[in-house]
């Protein structure tokens, strides 16, 4: 067992719209990420996914409209949802989602993180 401070994680990177893994229980991945601008539509076919905004804030768009996530607060996207994950500013996640989810879902570009630095 090991504790976890989030503000150390989150200050051991910079890159943006790249998970890190801190931990895996019961075939999930706790993961943090830092994110800054617009992402790109796409689903996960099998996969929920929990954003938990840590700091600052997420507008999840999706095509029947529009949630948006202060700190504090978080939204579970059903698995085959399509969104878009938007921060104006950066913003601070943390991700709670199946160890086989990938971060771009079922589209591949250059954001997709195969697999993810284990912090």
């Amino acid at each position: 067992m090991k504790k976890v401070c989030l503000q150390d994680a989150l200050a051991r990177f910079d890159e943006h719209w790249s998970p890190r893994i801190l931990a895996e229980l019961n075939g999930q991945h706790v993961k943090v990420a830092k994110l800054k601008g617009e992402f790109c539509w796409h689903s996960h076919p099998e996969e929920d996914e929990l954003f938990l905004v840590l700091r600052g804030e997420l507008t999840i768009r999706r095509r029947d409209g529009d949630v948006t996530l202060s700190e504090g607060e978080f939204l579970v996207v059903p698995r085959g949802v399509e969104h878009l994950p938007v921060a104006k500013e950066e913003c601070h996640v943390l991700l709670f989602e199946p160890a086989s989810t990938l971060n771009t879902g079922d589209v591949r570009n250059e954001r997709t993180v195969d697999r993810p630095e284990i912090l």
